[in-house]
C-alpha cells in the first residue's frame, strides 16, 4: 500500500483521523490500513412511504395527483426505539457500511422545486443514529424503472405529467406493469405478480421513453420543451438539484460529512432507454438488460399500444434453462392512450405544477410520432433506426460516452459543492464497463460500484445444481450458451468468483480505485416459500439451507483473491412472509419479524425490590451508553417480571443474549455474517471461509510501504482487525439449550411469575438482565446512567451494540497465525506483525480461525427444531 497522503487529493486540506482514502484499488484509513467496507442496503423499504407498499391500490393514484406523500419514517422509525435495535443488529453482524437509498420522489413529491425539508431533516436524524453505531454511509439516489407510478421507484409523479403522460392507462396498454393493478386495473390480484416481472418494464414504452428523454432528449426529442428548457435539461436539473438539496442538508448538520457520510452514487442502475436501439421493429436476440418473461412487445408495438391500438406480441416464459418463447398474446387497450389530453393544460400551462409547454409539443398524441418516427393512423414505422445513430451523423450512439458521462459529471459537480471530500461512486448501467473519466472529475476520490446478482437463482427462486456465466456471455467470452454452463456447486462458486473478479477489473478503467458491489443478494421466498409455510406435508418451515447455499456462493465470490467491498440488498424492518420487502413481491431482506421466535421481546416491566438477574448475567455487553428511545417503568411493589405493551424496540426483536439477538429473525445468517478482515496492515491476497466447518483462512501480503503512518488514527497501537462472528464462533454458554423451547412456550402460556427453584429468572433466551440495566435520570438530552432500582417513572437508555466484558468473551476460538501476536475483544480480533523495512522483500502472513468446540450445528441457528423436537411439537 503506497503511503497515504496527509492532505486530500480533492481539496488539498489536511486529512483527519476518520478520513478514508481511495487508493491502490482499496479503501484505506488515515494510517494506511486497507479497509474492507461491508454491509447492507438500508433499505428497500425506502422505495415508498410508510404503509404504502406496492400492492396497495386504494388511494394510490389519488394521493399522487394531490402532491404525493411524505417519506418520513423511512428507512427506520427513529422515535420508538426500534432504530437502535435494528442498527445494533446490523453492527453485531459485523457490518460497517450502509448504502442508503433515497428516492427523488421522497425529496420533491409536491411539485417542481417544492422540497420536502421535513423528510430531509428526518434523514439527517437517521444518519446521525447510523453514525452512533459506527457506520460509514454512501448515499444512493435510488430508482427502478423510473418511478413508483411506472411500476418501480424513484421519480415523483409530476415527472410523468411533465412528459405529457397519463399514467391511468399504463395497465391497459401494458406501457408498464404496475403491481397494485396487476393483472387488470379493474380486477387486481397483486399477490399473483410473477417473480421479477417488474423488470420487464425496462422493455416497455414508459421506461424506454422516460429514460430516453432524461438522458438524450436534446438529441432525440428536440420538440419537447417545457418552461423554455428541453425536457432532458428540465428533468436532469430538477433531479440533480433535489439530490443537491439533500446533500446541503447533510452538510448543514455539521457532524456527518466524512465521519459518517462518505460519498454518493449518481443514480441506481441507470437505463439507456431507446438510445442506440438498432431497429424499433425488432427486439435484440440475446438476453440483455431486459428480462424476457411474459408479454414481450417490440418498441414499434409499444408505440402503437401506447396510442390504444391492439397488438399481438410475443409471450415468453423463464425456467432454469433460461427464457423460451411460449406463444403469442393479443393486447387490446380498447382505444385508451397513455398520452395526456390537451385539456390537462389549459393554455398549455399546467394548473397544479405551473409549467408552460412549448407549442412544438402537443398533448394528446405520441411524442415520438411528433418527431416523425411513426405514423399514428397507419401504424407504420417511418424511422426504424432513429435511435441508433446521433441525429445528422453516421456514428452509432455510445450511451455511456454520449449521455451517461455528461450527467454523471454534472451530478458530481453539484454533490461536490455540498460535500467537497465526497467519494464519487461510479455506477453505469448493470454489467456495463465504466468510461474513462478526466482526473479532475473524481479528483482522487472515487470507487466503482457495480451490482451483481446470481440471475438464475433470482428469477427462478430456486438454488439450482447448475448455473451459467451470465457476465461472460454478455462480454462475449463464449461462442455458445452451452459453453457458459457451470455444473455442480464447486463450478458455480468458482464462476461467481470469476465474474466478480471481472467487475473488480472494470474499476481499473477509472484508475486505481476500489470496487464496491453495491447490490448483491438472494431471494428468501425460494421454492414456493417453503421456508415460510413448508412443503405440502408441512416440512421445511424455518429451513433456509438453500438460501444459505445461494447467498454463500455469491459472497464467497467476493472473498478469495477478490477481497471485495459489498452492500447486500437488503434489510427491511417491515419485511413479511406474505409480501416480502413490500415492493413488487421481492423478498431479499436479511431479516424479517415473521421469522422471529416467541416471545418477540425482551423489554420487561420491573417492580421495585426485584433481585432478578438474567440467565446470561451482564456478559452480553449490550448495555453501554445512554440513548433515547427504549423505556421501562419501575414501580414500588412485590418483585416480579411481566411483559409490557409492545414497544418499537420489542417489535424489532432486541434480546439480552447476543447469540439469540443476532440470529432471531435472521435468514441464512451463517452466509452473510461471516469472518473477514476489517482493517489490514498490507493487502489481502486470499480470504477463505467454509460455513460447515467454520474454518476461516486469511492470507495477507505486507510490503515496506505498508508501514503505518504514526499518529494518523485515534488508536494507541493500531493493528490489523478481523471480524470474528459469534454466529459461527459463539461461546457455548450463549447457545440455545434444550430447555429454551419449553421456556418459549411456557412464557406464551403464563408470562408472569415464571421463576426457577433458585429464585432467578427462567432460562429463556429472551430474559433481560434488569440488575445490569442502567436507570437514567433527568431530561432525555441530559440523562446520565445510574444503577438505582428504586426510582419511579424513569427512562432506560441503552446502546445495544454487541460487546463483551473482560474475561467473559463472546467467542470460543482456536487461532493460528504464521507470525505476530493477537488478542480478541468481543467479536474483533486484533493482530500485530512485523512490517518489512525499507529495501526488504515483501512478506506473507497467514491466519486460520476455528471454533475450539467444533462448528455450531446448523440447527442451533434455527428455531423450529427447538420448538418442535422429535418427541412432539409444543407450539399448538
Amino acid at each position: 500500500m503506497p503511503s497515504v497522503p496527509s492532505t486530500s487529493p480533492a481539496t488539498g486540506q489536511p486529512t483527519g483521523a476518520s478520513f478514508i482514502h481511495t487508493t491502490d484499488c482499496s479503501f484505506v484509513d488515515n494510517a494506511g490500513r486497507t479497509l474492507l467496507l461491508r454491509g447492507v442496503n438500508l433499505s428497500g423499504s425506502s422505495k415508498a412511504p410508510v404503509d404504502r407498499p406496492s400492492y396497495i391500490l386504494d388511494g394510490f393514484w389519488e394521493a399522487a395527483e394531490n402532491g404525493g406523500e411524505s417519506f418520513v419514517g423511512r428507512p427506520l422509525n427513529i422515535d420508538d426505539g426500534s432504530a437502535d435495535v435494528h442498527l445494533a443488529r446490523l453492527s453485531g453482524w459485523g457490518f460497517n457500511m450502509l448504502r442508503f437509498p433515497v428516492t427523488w420522489e421522497s425529496l420533491e413529491h409536491e411539485g417542481p422545486g417544492k422540497y420536502d425539508y421535513d423528510f430531509m431533516d428526518y434523514t439527517v436524524r437517521v444518519l446521525r443514529k447510523c453514525k452512533e453505531y459506527g457506520f460509514r454511509v454512501y448515499m444512493d439516489p435510488h430508482q427502478d424503472i423510473w418511478s413508483r407510478f411506472s411500476g418501480g421507484s424513484g421519480a415523483p409523479f409530476w415527472t410523468l405529467a411533465a412528459c405529457g403522460i397519463n399514467p391511468r392507462n399504463f395497465t391497459a396498454t401494458q406501457a408498464a406493469i404496475v403491481h397494485c393493478e396487476y393483472p387488470l386495473a379493474h380486477a387486481p390480484d397483486p399477490a399473483s405478480l410473477p417473480a421479477m416481472i417488474w423488470s420487464t418494464n425496462y422493455g416497455r414504452l414508459l421506461s424506454q421513453t422516460l429514460f430516453t428523454l432524461f438522458f438524450s432528449g436534446r438529441d432525440f426529442a428536440p420538440r419537447c420543451v417545457i418552461d423554455g428548457q428541453n425536457i432532458q435539461d428540465y428533468l436532469q436539473s430538477h433531479y440533480i438539484e433535489a439530490m443537491g438539496q439533500m446533500a446541503d442538508r447533510i452538510r448543514a448538520a455539521g457532524d456527518l460529512l466524512d465521519d459518517c457520510v462518505i460519498g454518493w452514487d449518481s443514480m441506481n442502475e441507470p437505463f439507456e432507454g431507446l438510445c442506440g436501439w438498432t431497429d424499433l421493429a425488432v427486439n435484440p436476440p440475446a438476453q440483455g438488460s431486459t428480462l424476457r418473461k411474459g408479454t414481450y412487445p417490440t418498441p414499434a408495438q409499444s408505440l402503437r399500444l401506447g396510442m390504444g391500438q391492439p397488438q399481438t406480441v410475443e409471450s415468453w416464459s423463464f425456467s432454469a434453462f433460461g427464457p423460451a418463447r411460449d406463444g403469442s398474446v393479443t393486447i387490446d387497450p380498447k382505444g385508451r392512450s397513455i398520452w395526456a389530453p390537451p385539456e390537462d393544460e389549459p393554455g398549455r400551462t399546467h394548473p397544479r405544477y405551473g409549467w408552460t409547454r412549448a407549442a412544438s409539443w402537443a398533448l394528446g398524441t405520441c411524442l415520438w410520432a411528433q418527431h416523425g418516427i411513426w405514423d399514428v393512423e397507419t401504424g407504420y414505422i417511418m424511422l426504424p433506426h432513429y435511435f441508433h445513430t446521433l441525429p445528422g451523423a453516421d456514428e452509432p450512439v455510445e450511451f455511456i460516452e454520449d449521455y451517461w458521462r455528461p450527467h454523471f459529471e454534472a451530478f458530481a459537480r453539484r454533490i461536490r459543492s455540498a460535500h467537497p471530500e465526497a467519494i464519487l461512486f461510479v455506477q453505469p448501467p448493470v454489467f456495463t464497463r465504466p468510461p474513462t473519466l478526466e482526473d479532475s472529475v473524481l479528483a482522487g476520490r472515487g470507487a466503482y460500484s457495480g451490482h451483481y446478482y446470481d440471475g438464475l437463482t433470482l428469477i427462478t427462486r430456486h438454488w439450482n445444481w447448475f448455473n451459467a456465466d451470465a457476465l461472460g456471455l454478455l462480454r462475449g467470452k463464449y461462442r455458445s450458451t452451452l459453453q457458459a454452463v457451470k455444473i455442480g456447486a464447486r463450478a458455480i462458486r468458482a464462476s461467481l468468483q470469476d465474474q466478480l473478479g471481472i467487475l473488480k477489473g472494470d474499476a481499473l478503467i477509472l484508475g486505481s480505485f476500489p470496487t464496491v458491489i453495491g447490490e448483491i443478494g438472494t431471494p428468501f421466498d425460494m421454492d414456493a416459500k417453503r421456508a415460510y409455510y413448508g412443503d405440502k406435508n408441512g416440512r421445511g418451515v424455518g429451513d433456509y439451507s438453500q438460501q444459505e447455499k445461494a447467498l454463500d456462493a455469491s459472497l464467497n465470490g467476493a472473498d478469495g483473491p477478490n477481497a471485495l467491498n459489498w452492500t447486500v440488498w437488503t434489510y427491511c424492518a417491515d419485511s413479511t412472509h406474505e409480501w416480502g420487502d413490500g415492493w413488487n413481491m421481492e423478498d431479499l431482506s436479511l431479516w424479517s419479524e415473521d421469522d422471529m421466535r416467541t416471545p418477540r421481546g425482551a423489554i420487561y416491566t420491573m417492580r421495585a425490590g426485584s433481585t432478578a438477574t438474567g440467565v446470561y448475567g451482564s456478559e452480553s455487553g449490550l448495555l453501554k451508553k445512554p440513548f433515547n428511545g427504549v423505556s421501562t417503568t419501575v414501580t414500588a411493589a412485590t418483585s416480579s417480571l411481566s411483559l409490557p405493551s409492545r414497544t418499537g424496540a420489542e417489535a424489532a426483536g432486541w434480546r439480552a443474549n447476543p447469540y439469540d439477538f443476532l440470529t432471531d429473525g435472521a435468514r441464512a445468517v451463517r452466509a452473510f455474517c461471516r469472518p473477514w478482515p476489517v482493517k489490514l496492515v498490507g493487502t489481502p491476497t486470499d480470504i477463505v471461509f467454509d460455513i460447515p466447518t467454520a474454518h476461516f483462512k486469511l492470507v495477507v501480503r505486507v510490503r515496506a510501504e505498508d508501514r503505518l503512518r504514526p499518529g494518523a488514527v485515534e488508536e494507541e497501537d493500531p493493528a490489523s482487525e478481523v471480524f470474528v462472528p459469534l454466529v459461527h464462533y459463539a461461546d457455548a454458554r450463549l447457545l440455545p439449550s434444550p430447555s429454551d423451547a419449553e421456556s418459549f412456550a411456557s412464557l406464551d402460556e403464563d408470562r408472569s411469575h415464571r421463576r426457577s427453584a433458585s429464585g432467578k429468572a427462567s432460562t429463556n433466551a429472551s430474559t433481560l438482565n434488569l440488575e445490569s440495566m442502567p436507570v437514567l435520570h433527568g431530561e432525555p438530552d441530559t440523562m446520565t446512567a445510574s444503577t438505582s432500582s428504586g426510582s419511579t417513572g424513569t427512562h432506560v437508555g441503552v446502546d445495544l451494540r454487541v460487546g463483551a466484558e473482560k474475561g467473559r468473551e463472546l467467542v470460543d476460538v482456536d487461532v493460528q497465525v504464521s507470525a505476530g501476536r493477537w488478542e480478541i475483544e468481543g467479536q474483533v480480533l486484533r493482530w500485530w506483525y512485523d512490517v518489512p523495512g525499507s529495501g526488504e522483500p515483501e512478506r506473507e502472513y497467514t491466519m486460520e480461525i476455528r471454533r475450539r468446540a467444533g462448528p455450531i450445528e446448523a440447527k442451533a441457528a434455527g428455531w423450529m427444531e427447538g420448538l418442535c423436537p422429535t418427541e412432539g411439537c409444543i407450539v399448538m
